[in-house]
């Protein structure tokens, strides 16, 4: 354990932040599951939703410093990926 005070305080703030962080990880981890689930199931009604909710828990976590710009970019991308794969129509092949 530290013995200055400054030291102190740094790790009651850096365990606070591990705690928020840990919590908005977990929350996008949740939403991400949830959609990945709604498209192998085929849920069209639901998926558009589980989406949009998802989209503004990883930006929320964005704009508490918890990712970075590019990984919530790759997340959303990723997510919107396999909704369009479910909405497009597949073609038969000639």
């Amino acid at each position: 354990m530290a013995n200055i005070k400054s030291s102190k305080e740094r790790i009651k703030t850096n365990e606070k932040a591990r705690e928020r962080n840990a919590s908005y990880r977990s929350q996008v981890r949740t939403a991400s599951k949830k959609v990945r689930v709604a498209v192998e199931k085929k849920d069209i009604e639901h998926v558009d939703e589980l989406l949009k909710a998802a989209f503004r828990i990883i930006d929320k976590s964005y704009n508490a410093g918890v990712y970075k710009s590019n990984t919530v970019a790759r997340q959303k991308s990723s997510l919107q990926r396999l909704v369009n794969s479910l909405e497009a129509p597949t073609t038969p092949a000639e």
